[in-house]
Protein backbone atom coordinates (compact mmCIF):
# COMPACT_ATOMS: atom_id res chain seq x y z
CA UNK A 1 0.00 0.00 0.00
CA UNK A 2 1.29 3.14 -0.67
CA UNK A 3 1.37 6.88 1.05
CA UNK A 4 -0.90 9.27 -0.52
CA UNK A 5 2.76 11.30 -0.95
CA UNK A 6 3.59 8.72 -3.29
CA UNK A 7 -0.11 8.41 -4.75
CA UNK A 8 0.57 11.88 -5.92
CA UNK A 9 3.58 12.06 -7.42
CA UNK A 10 2.93 8.98 -9.45
CA UNK A 11 -0.16 10.58 -10.49
CA UNK A 12 1.04 14.00 -11.29
CA UNK A 13 4.59 12.92 -12.54
CA UNK A 14 5.74 12.50 -15.83
CA UNK A 15 5.57 8.56 -16.62
CA UNK A 16 8.48 9.59 -19.69
CA UNK A 17 11.12 12.34 -19.19
CA UNK A 18 10.73 14.22 -22.33
CA UNK A 19 11.61 18.03 -22.44
CA UNK A 20 9.15 19.55 -25.13
CA UNK A 21 11.70 22.85 -26.28
CA UNK A 22 8.93 24.22 -28.35
CA UNK A 23 7.42 24.83 -25.02
CA UNK A 24 9.93 25.41 -23.25
CA UNK A 25 11.26 28.33 -25.89
CA UNK A 26 7.73 29.67 -25.99
CA UNK A 27 7.65 30.10 -22.27
CA UNK A 28 11.06 31.55 -22.75
CA UNK A 29 9.90 34.24 -25.43
CA UNK A 30 6.93 35.25 -23.19
CA UNK A 31 8.81 35.93 -19.55
CA UNK A 32 9.22 38.83 -18.38
CA UNK A 33 12.81 40.76 -17.44
CA UNK A 34 14.29 40.34 -13.85
CA UNK A 35 13.16 43.70 -12.41
CA UNK A 36 9.15 43.28 -13.75
CA UNK A 37 9.14 39.63 -12.05
CA UNK A 38 10.90 41.10 -8.82
CA UNK A 39 8.56 44.02 -8.89
CA UNK A 40 5.36 42.22 -9.52
CA UNK A 41 6.64 39.42 -6.52
CA UNK A 42 6.76 42.51 -4.01
CA UNK A 43 3.11 43.58 -5.42
CA UNK A 44 1.74 40.37 -4.49
CA UNK A 45 4.23 39.83 -1.04
CA UNK A 46 2.77 43.25 -0.04
CA UNK A 47 -0.79 42.61 -0.58
CA UNK A 48 -0.18 39.14 1.00
CA UNK A 49 -0.23 41.32 4.79
CA UNK A 50 -3.60 41.13 5.87
CA UNK A 51 -3.72 44.43 7.59
CA UNK A 52 -2.33 45.74 4.24
CA UNK A 53 -4.74 44.19 2.52
CA UNK A 54 -7.42 45.68 4.35
CA UNK A 55 -6.83 48.98 3.91
CA UNK A 56 -6.33 48.37 0.11
CA UNK A 57 -9.77 46.41 -0.10
CA UNK A 58 -11.43 49.34 1.95
CA UNK A 59 -10.48 52.08 -0.34
CA UNK A 60 -12.07 50.33 -3.49
CA UNK A 61 -14.95 52.68 -3.49
CA UNK A 62 -14.17 55.45 -1.09
CA UNK A 63 -11.07 57.84 -0.34
CA UNK A 64 -10.69 57.61 3.38
CA UNK A 65 -8.03 59.57 5.41
CA UNK A 66 -5.63 58.03 8.31
CA UNK A 67 -8.08 58.56 11.03
CA UNK A 68 -10.91 56.76 9.02
CA UNK A 69 -8.45 53.67 8.15
CA UNK A 70 -7.37 53.66 11.78
CA UNK A 71 -10.89 53.17 12.92
CA UNK A 72 -11.66 50.82 10.61
CA UNK A 73 -8.51 48.32 10.91
CA UNK A 74 -8.39 49.15 14.32
CA UNK A 75 -5.02 49.85 13.96
CA UNK A 76 -3.07 52.83 15.00
CA UNK A 77 -2.89 55.97 12.95
CA UNK A 78 1.22 55.48 13.14
CA UNK A 79 0.81 51.73 11.72
CA UNK A 80 -1.93 52.78 9.19
CA UNK A 81 0.47 55.40 7.90
CA UNK A 82 3.56 53.33 7.64
CA UNK A 83 0.93 50.71 5.80
CA UNK A 84 0.12 53.16 3.25
CA UNK A 85 3.67 54.54 3.04
CA UNK A 86 4.66 50.82 1.31
CA UNK A 87 1.63 50.77 -0.40
CA UNK A 88 2.17 54.40 -2.06
CA UNK A 89 5.65 53.53 -3.39
CA UNK A 90 4.20 50.34 -5.16
CA UNK A 91 1.82 52.90 -6.55
CA UNK A 92 -1.25 50.87 -5.74
CA UNK A 93 -2.33 53.85 -3.11
CA UNK A 94 -2.58 57.41 -3.96
CA UNK A 95 -3.29 60.86 -2.21
CA UNK A 96 -5.11 63.46 -2.32
CA UNK A 97 -4.65 67.14 -0.53
CA UNK A 98 -7.65 68.68 1.20
CA UNK A 99 -7.04 71.35 3.51
CA UNK A 100 -5.35 70.05 6.44
CA UNK A 101 -6.56 66.14 5.39
CA UNK A 102 -4.76 64.17 3.22
CA UNK A 103 -7.02 61.25 1.22
CA UNK A 104 -6.02 58.20 0.21
CA UNK A 105 -7.65 55.85 -2.40
CA UNK A 106 -6.45 53.23 -5.02
CA UNK A 107 -3.95 54.65 -7.59
CA UNK A 108 -5.91 53.34 -10.64
CA UNK A 109 -8.80 50.81 -11.85
CA UNK A 110 -5.41 48.20 -12.52
CA UNK A 111 -5.35 48.05 -8.79
CA UNK A 112 -9.19 48.10 -8.93
CA UNK A 113 -8.97 45.19 -11.71
CA UNK A 114 -6.72 42.95 -9.34
CA UNK A 115 -8.70 42.68 -6.64
CA UNK A 116 -11.62 41.75 -8.35
CA UNK A 117 -10.02 38.96 -10.49
CA UNK A 118 -8.21 37.87 -6.74
CA UNK A 119 -11.72 37.82 -5.15
CA UNK A 120 -13.64 36.22 -8.27
CA UNK A 121 -10.85 33.42 -7.99
CA UNK A 122 -11.33 32.58 -4.47
CA UNK A 123 -15.06 32.94 -4.64
CA UNK A 124 -15.33 30.30 -7.55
Amino acid sequence: MSSPKVKLIEEDGCQMRVVHLERVEQARQESISVHELERLSLTFRVLGDPNRLKIVMALRNVEMCVCDLAAFTGLSESAVSHQLRRLKDLALVKKRRAGQIIYYSLDDEHVTALLKVGLEHIRE
